[in-house]
């Protein structure tokens, strides 16, 4: 008996033991994306599915040229295998730090496990020279490419062959996500040029220069912007200058981003009866952008309304 209860137990372990051994050899790490702003998380998540976990490390109503290097984003970049910046100046004042202090080499500049978007795209309204005089300047161009969507389909191109380089076992699954997301893209797109045609030709002013990718897309002509410098806050008597130059320039609607503060835009609005369109520029910009594709929907959107309101007024 007593050696039956043996045998039993010996069976029971050894049965147990290769439970735990199947188990753990089919749970599989899944690839740490940390992404700074909130498109470049979106985007990985549309072309990671379930095998990827990302961390976005900042909010849609933060200003992302101005983010704190915080412990808790060092500890995140601690177990990333990759880093999707947007580059092009961006995140300069607080990414290499975050880098730097992590101790992680493989998310380094020039290293597999760290990519940047603005190396996909054509980069718009590079400067000839930069000085402090010029305020907020970004010498390598414009950074915010995500106000134009047809810059995401080389960048999702760039982005799912890095995760399928950094995992290789799920390669197959990340070109199937690609795939989906390049034809759903591309009939979106379709579906956009169509709706925002009225928009073509039509003259507005900017409160922030954060749209040159979105004018280029949509054909809008940005006469000027509030900030007398990138960066800057416009006092009263420049607000007024710009004033006088809408008697003659006649423009029909002002353009803000949401995480800016909106005061000179309704001043200037006030004043000259022009609409004011407050864009999300970013997913999560309001409640109704919680998808890539709502950005880009409620983007139009809030052009067509203020366009249709200054044709009322």
């Amino acid at each position: 008996m007593k050696n039956l209860k043996k045998t039993m137990t010996a069976a029971l372990s050894a049965l147990m033991c290769s439970v735990v051994l199947f188990a753990s050899s089919t749970v599989r790490a899944e690839l740490n994306i940390f992404a700074t702003v909130p498109e470049w998380g979106a985007l990985a998540q549309a072309l990671g599915g379930d095998q990827v976990k990302v961390f976005v490390a900042t909010a849609a109503q933060q200003d992302p040229h101005h983010i704190q290097a915080r412990p808790s984003l060092i500890a995140r970049a601690r177990n990333a295998k990759l880093v999707i910046a947007t580059g092009a100046e961006l995140e300069i004042g607080w990414l290499p730090i975050v880098q730097r202090d992590s101790g992680n080499r493989s998310i380094q500049t020039g290293q597999p496990g760290y990519l940047e978007a603005a190396q996909y795209v054509t980069l718009l309204d590079i400067p000839k020279s930069v000085d402090r005089s010029m305020g907020d300047v970004h010498a390598e161009g414009n950074p915010h490419i995500q106000t134009d969507p047809r810059n995401l389909l080389p960048i999702a191109q760039a982005l799912s062959a890095r995760m399928a380089q950094l995992d290789p076992s799920q390669s197959q699954h990340y070109q199937n996500l690609l795939a989906r997301f390049v034809s759903d893209w591309q009939t979106r797109l379709s579906q956009w040029a169509l709706i925002a045609k009225p928009l073509h030709g039509v003259r507005i002013w900017a409160q922030h220069d954060g749209f040159p990718y979105m004018n280029a897309w949509l054909g809008l002509i940005q006469i000027g912007t509030l900030e007398p410098r990138p960066g800057v806050e416009p006092s009263i008597a420049y607000l007024s200058e710009v004033l006088q130059r809408q008697k003659s320039e006649q423009a029909r609607m002002i353009v803000v981003a949401s995480y800016l503060s909106d005061a000179p835009s309704k001043w200037f609005s006030e004043k000259s009866g022009l609409p004011v369109a407050i864009l999300p520029f970013t997913v999560g910009g309001n409640a109704q952008t919680k998808t890539l594709a709502a950005l880009y929907d409620e983007t139009i959107s809030r052009l067509l309304k203020a366009l249709e309101q200054g044709n009322r007024s």
